[in-house]
């Protein structure tokens, strides 16, 4: 249902759209709060909303150093999916793809969620084997997925290089129908306004310059618009991790990397689902307004940049005619970069720190985007109860101590440590 009238939205629409009330509100941050969420991307918020919504709690902040939208939320390739193998992941991302299902009706705000299926490629024997095991453990678990040969792969996206001559021949696919796209920016937005509505102070242009530790326990931060007393805090913060916790003291097993992707000019119609090689390192989408998204793989060196690189470019753009030779006929429109945590296994890290109240949410490599709704959920758990939710509970920080790591191979490309 709409916040507004006919009336109302005729209105605005005839005074040039400037009558439109904020969709949050912009206070001063107050001088104490119960939990303070550092990172106003799309996992804070998610958080945020659920602790207000689910918990009842009502003295939370969101603190961001930038402006609502303006992080990796806003510079990411958009895909959801939970075609994950090892049990851990299975069971968080298909929560949280359930969510994601529900998600408009929750928020009351349309993220224009597609579920427009997600193929993995096969390029070889070899990797067709992978792509079965991988389909048996979904089915196992509960989560749909489809092998297809190369016909079925040539009736979801005939515009791929199908022939024997193609520089990576496809013999086949794995299809999670279930899988698909989300707007970034609704998202954020959706998530803002809800929490809003709930009684959290969502507060931008607020950089945390410090976390004051006093006898081994979180007692605030300092931040560019002044000090604010703490009961709890949860960084949710992305690429800015290591950064954040190095202000309480603790190193994590962390690297920040640049992850790029482009979109072309828009056209008409031509790939309606999410194609993705493993092999290549290169996927493929195509957005409500016709661009197509192509994506590829890291940087590979350590960087807090968000600016796309020539030498990156040409061979993303190389691997993705390589795929689909239609693509050689678009003009590229621009590029961006986004900066990702990567893990020492690939997995997330949720939970609790060696400082009493103070409580991570990072790490999440390649998967932040399509495990905003369950990350937000889980977060607000712990944060809520100080101890984890089932779901998150083996992505814990001491995970790395006793060697319990979650190392899922093929869930995408693999970091390259230095």
């Amino acid at each position: 249902m709409s916040r507004y009238s006919a009336f109302e939205i005729a209105r605005n629409a005839l005074s040039g759209h400037k009558r439109w009330p904020l969709a949050w509100r912009s206070p001063e941050p107050r001088r104490r709060y119960d939990i303070v969420i550092v990172g106003g991307g799309g996992h804070g918020l998610a958080t945020a909303y659920y602790l207000a919504k689910v918990h009842g709690l009502k003295s939370i902040a969101v603190v961001e150093r930038g402006w609502i939208g303006g992080g990796n939320v806003g510079r990411n390739t958009t895909i959801v999916r939970s075609n994950y193998r090892l049990p851990e992941n299975q069971a968080f991302y298909d929560f949280s793809l359930k969510l994601w299902e529900g998600l408009t009706l929750d928020l009351n705000f349309n993220v224009m969620f597609s579920q427009r299926g997600v193929l993995f490629l096969g390029h070889s024997d070899s990797d067709m084997n992978h792509l079965a095991e991988r389909g048996d453990a979904m089915r196992h678990a509960g989560i749909d997925a489809e092998l297809l040969d190369i016909g079925g792969v040539r009736r979801m996206a005939p515009l791929l290089d199908l022939s024997r001559s193609a520089r990576f021949p496809i013999v086949g696919g794995l299809l999670q129908r279930r899988g698909g796209t989300a707007r970034h920016d609704a998202v954020a937005w959706g998530y803002a306004r809800a929490a809003d509505a709930l009684g959290v102070d969502i507060i931008q242009n607020c950089e945390v310059t410090g976390l004051n530790v006093a006898s081994g326990r979180i007692a605030g931060l300092q931040t560019s618009r002044g000090y604010i007393e703490a009961g709890r805090v949860g960084l949710s913060v992305a690429g800015s991790t290591s950064q954040l916790a190095a202000m309480a003291g603790l190193k994590l097993p962390i690297e920040s990397h640049l992850l790029q992707a482009f979109v072309s000019e828009p056209v008409k119609p031509m790939i309606d689902t999410v194609i993705l090689s493993s092999l290549i390192h290169c996927y493929l989408s195509q957005s409500d307004k016709g661009e197509v998204v192509i994506g590829g793989d890291l940087d590979f060196h350590p960087s807090y940049g968000q600016r796309g690189s020539p030498a990156r470019i040409q061979e993303v753009a190389g691997q993705a005619i390589a795929m689909m030779p239609a693509l050689s006929r678009l003009r590229m429109l621009r590029c961006w970069g986004g900066v990702m945590d990567m893990s020492m296994d690939g997995s997330p890290i949720i939970g609790g720190t060696p400082v009493e109240g103070l409580y991570l949410n990072g790490g999440w490599c390649y998967g932040g985007f399509k495990a905003t709704p369950a990350a937000g959920w889980t977060f607000a758990h712990t944060l809520a109860n100080g101890e984890p939710h089932p779901l998150s509970a083996p992505f814990n920080l001491d995970r790395f101590e006793q060697g319990r790591l979650i190392d899922e191979k093929g869930a995408g490309p693999t970091p390259q440590w230095h």
